[in-house]
């Protein structure tokens, strides 16, 4: 009984340092919000430097974005920086160090103006390139992707699916097809963060576990989330761009193709996993307990999340009406959601879940650097991507896909989609890109962005969850051996019947 209180006690104090959180949040977007308002109404003081044209970063720029994809991939796995990097400060230096050095690069050896994406301005060369990207990575990326993943992380984690559930290869199959399906309406993060932890607990008494959250990855995280905009980043941002709300749902039989095929080759894998666990664990019987939802009031605020999602992007009006949010409106809702989620949600709700902050505060440390250090890669993709050849569906759908995998899907799905519009290929086009060409570019960015822990949001909150549930997953490269075996195969399938 003291464990549960002094339980309910630490909850209750994240609870109010939250809703502080939201309020001096809230408050500095406000501030940020007026001043960048007053700025773009500002003279700018640097004349003709601020429109000179920009260079492109030089090749050696994107050493930072390398060293810190190394260091996610290998710090894990050296026995003695292993403990080391499992704290978030300790991540967080990394990240920031490897930002600091990509700014430096901007500041004293770029040489030309950053294109400044708050007042669609080019900066002026030096230190102000240099804030140039910080307020394109920070600002305009950065906080809007942290918010939306916090929000749904959050909401999600409130909600509680209870019931007498094992693990055995029927049923986690289910679990994994039922989020499949959500991740598409509720988004990937939502769906993720909702069913993994009643996976976790079907789970509890099995040996071989790992394989079972590495596909939950694949599946929920990743290649589910294609039918709608809202579904996953980069179908979002191609919606912005002017694609249609519903033109997504004519990805399904590439959606169906590809989850048909994972969810099999899940289903012989854990079967045959099934077959090596000790037998009372397969022959283990619990008390029949019906599946029932807890904490379904985070239901409508999981829904509202979506609908500020969909309607509140600044940068068109708001469907139906000539009125556009204002710079970080949407944030502002979101975040509302959540501290409705914090507030309405009882304590038993969300200690059952065994909710903590740990996952997400792993991936607000890296991306704090990750959207920085792959400023000068998205530059020179933006720079080249017209030189690379590509010329038919497939070489779209292998060059969107593999640069998802290492770099954000959401920017590098931006890249290949503007890249697809500069072409003069004959046929039908959405938003000014081939249809074909689309298709290709949506379907890689999105399947492939499970190719690795760092290709999408949601697949290092997973991974960070199963680590804190005791479940021992692969490392970054351990991971890639299970990528390579699955997601390519499926893949190349895929290539082959839609796309050539």
């Amino acid at each position: 009984m003291e464990t549960a209180s002094l339980g309910v006690l630490k909850l209750q104090r994240v609870r109010e340092q939250l809703l502080l959180t939201f309020a001096a949040l809230v408050a500095a977007y406000g501030l940020v919000w007026f001043a960048l308002s007053a700025a773009r109404h500002t003279p700018d003081a640097h004349g003709e430097a601020v429109h000179a044209a920009a260079a492109v970063p030089a090749v050696v720029s994107v050493l930072p974005f390398v060293l810190l994809l190394g260091c996610i991939a290998v710090l894990p796995v050296i026995p003695a920086t292993a403990h080391w990097w499992e704290h978030n400060w300790n991540r967080l230096a990394v990240s920031l160090g490897c930002a600091l050095a990509t700014l430096v690069y901007y500041a004293l050896f770029y040489g030309s103006g950053v294109a400044n994406h708050l007042t669609h301005s080019q900066s002026a060369a030096g230190p102000w390139a240099a804030f140039a990207v910080l307020i394109n990575s920070w600002l305009v990326e950065y906080i809007p992707f942290l918010t939306l993943l916090f929000s749904l992380y959050t909401v999600s984690g409130g909600i509680v699916i209870t019931g007498s559930m094992t693990g055995r290869p029927a049923v986690n199959l289910t679990m994994l097809g039922v989020g499949t399906l959500l991740a598409s309406c509720v988004g990937t993060t939502g769906a993720a963060m909702l069913m993994i932890r009643p996976l976790l607990r079907a789970n509890t008494e099995r040996q071989h576990v790992a394989h079972t959250i590495v596909f939950f990855i694949f599946t929920v995280c990743n290649t589910g989330g294609c039918l709608l905009p809202i579904g996953d980043p980069p179908l979002f941002l191609g919606f912005m761009r002017g694609v249609a709300f519903e033109w997504t749902l004519s990805l399904w039989p590439m959606w169906l193709l590809m989850n048909g095929v994972l969810l099999l080759m899940y289903f012989l894998l854990d079967s045959w996993y099934w077959r090596q666990e000790k037998p009372a664990a397969r022959e283990r019987r619990v008390k029949y307990v019906p599946v029932r939802l807890r904490g379904c009031l985070n239901l409508l605020w999981l829904a509202g999340v979506v609908a500020a999602v969909a309607t509140l992007d600044p940068s068109r009006p708001v469907p139906g009406t000539d009125w556009s949010a204002p710079l970080y409106y949407r944030e502002i809702v979101l975040l509302s959601f959540t501290a409705l989620s914090l507030w309405c949600t009882s304590h038993e709700c969300r200690m059952a879940n065994s909710f903590n902050y740990d996952a997400i505060l792993e991936v607000a440390a890296l991306f704090l650097g990750i959207f920085v250090c792959m400023q000068p890669a998205i530059q020179l993709l933006n720079a080249h991507g017209a030189q690379l050849g590509l010329n038919t569906p497939w070489k779209y759908f292998w060059a969107t896909g593999l640069l998802s995998s290492v770099l954000d899907n959401a920017p590098t799905y931006v890249v290949f989609f503007e890249t697809a519009r500069t072409s003069t290929v004959m046929g039908p086009r959405v938003a000014g890109v081939p249809e074909a060409y689309l298709v290709a570019v949506s379907i890689g960015a999105v399947f492939l962005g499970a190719m690795t822990y760092i290709g999408n949001g949601p697949n290092l909150m997973v991974k960070a969850i199963a680590e804190n549930q005791n479940v021992r997953m692969p490392s970054f490269f351990g991971y890639v051996v299970y990528s390579c075996a699955a997601l390519l195969p499926a893949s190349v399938l895929l290539t082959v019947v839609f796309l050539t």
